[in-house]
Parts: C-alpha cells; structure tokens; sequence
C-alpha cells in the first residue's frame, strides 16, 4: 500500500502510516497559493487505477510513483494559483458516480467518467469537502453537496468543518482530513478533539468501518491521505 501525504502532516502521523505501507511526501512550491500547495487532492485523481495528475505537478514526484509501478496520466491544464484553477482535479470518483462543479472540470478526466452517473455540486473543492465510502455512502463537510446527495437518495452524513485545523483559514475541510481503503479509514488527528466525533463514529461504526486515527489531536485538513494499492 502506498501513501501520498502533505509533506507538513505530523511526523508522527506519517511514522504511523509507515506501520501499513510506503508514504510519499508531497509539497510544491510557488504554484498555487500556500494553504493547499502540499495537498495531494490538488494535483491528483484516481480513476479506475489509474492516478490523473496535473501538467505542473513536480516530476521527481511523478518519477517516483511511476518506478513504484503506479500507472499515471497528465492532465489537460495545470493548477493555477487560485480558485477555480486550484480545483480542477478535485473531484469525487466512486464506482458509480463523479462528483464534482462540472464547470471546471478538467477535461482529461471527463474522458474517463465511463458509465458513472455525473453529480454536478456547486462545490469546486469536493474532495476536500467529500470523504466517499463503500455502498454509495459519504460524510460531508459541505452543506450544498450533502442536500445534492440527500436529492440523489444516497447515504451521507454532513459535520461541520469547525474545529478543523487548516493553517491560514479558518477551518479545514472533512475529506481532507482522511483517506480509505476497503473496510479502514485513517484520519490525521483523534475524532474524541473534534465536536461531531460521536456521530462519526457511530455512522463508521455501522458500517463496519476500522478507524486508524494517526495521532491525539485535532483534525488536519491535509489535503486527503491519498492511498493506492
């Protein structure tokens, strides 16, 4: 299992990570604006096995996922230093939809959308605000994307984002505090620091969920712990 993280996430959080497999530390400099420069949910989307990424994401990062044997594909336009150019890779991908504001969508991924059914959000930031887990279910920190989700009939859980650390905002997102795998989520920081922790324990907890929580602290929006198997 490999791991791509925010290179400033907690040392401890990644001497964790190491426990379950091999962690890349991603930073960048100079091309969007800092609060999420080193956040992997960015420059990246994962379709189908294969990691999307954009044209200036740092080719020594790019190398090395590619001599780990990920399969990779550039992207149409690159990140640009502010919202909705920062956004255009930020999209949601389940088994049976795409999530995400289709106005900035990069095109490389729309070519891949295959049968999905497309959820169109007001929300450019959808994985940061997004966490997708198995059987068409979701935890939210966007109240727009949870009523769209609600319409379409799915499964999710809104929380607030307040009481997320994101350093330069006032608060982070929830799907960029976390990344999944099968039945495990890991989360960087402890959900008994954050408010709604109880209710998200209960809604993992019923879904038969494992919770790694990487450290005791309050939630970091990191960007997503983005994970490839």
């Amino acid at each position: 299992m490999l791991f791509i993280v925010n290179k400033n996430i907690l040392a401890e959080a990644k001497t964790n990570l190491r426990h379950y497999g091999d962690v890349i530390e991603f930073s960048t400099e100079n091309i969007t604006y800092p609060q999420i420069s080193n956040h992997p949910d960015i420059f990246f989307c994962r379709i189908d096995g294969i990691l999307h990424y954009s044209p200036n994401t740092p080719d020594e990062v790019i190398q090395l996922l590619i001599s780990k044997g990920i399969r990779v594909l550039k992207g149409d336009q690159p990140v640009g230093q502010k919202y909705p150019h920062s956004a255009l890779y930020n999209a949601v991908i389940t088994e049976n939809y795409f999530i995400h504001n289709r106005k900035i969508t990069d095109a490389n991924l729309v070519q891949y959308i295959g049968n999905r059914k497309t959820i169109n959000v007001k929300q450019g930031y959808c994985r940061c605000s997004l966490l997708p887990l198995k059987n068409n279910c979701f935890i939210t920190s966007d109240e727009g994307i949870y009523k769209k989700l609600l319409s379409e009939n799915l499964d999710v859980l809104y929380v607030s984002p307040h009481g997320i650390i994101l350093p330069g905002e006032e608060y982070g997102l929830w799907g960029g505090t976390s990344g999944i795998t099968n039945d495990r989520i890991f989360i960087l920081g402890n959900l008994d620091h954050f408010p709604m922790g109880g209710e998200v324990r209960n809604f993992l907890a019923i879904r038969n969920y494992e919770i790694i929580e990487l450290y005791n602290g309050p939630l970091y929006d990191g960007g997503s712990i983005l994970i490839i198997e």
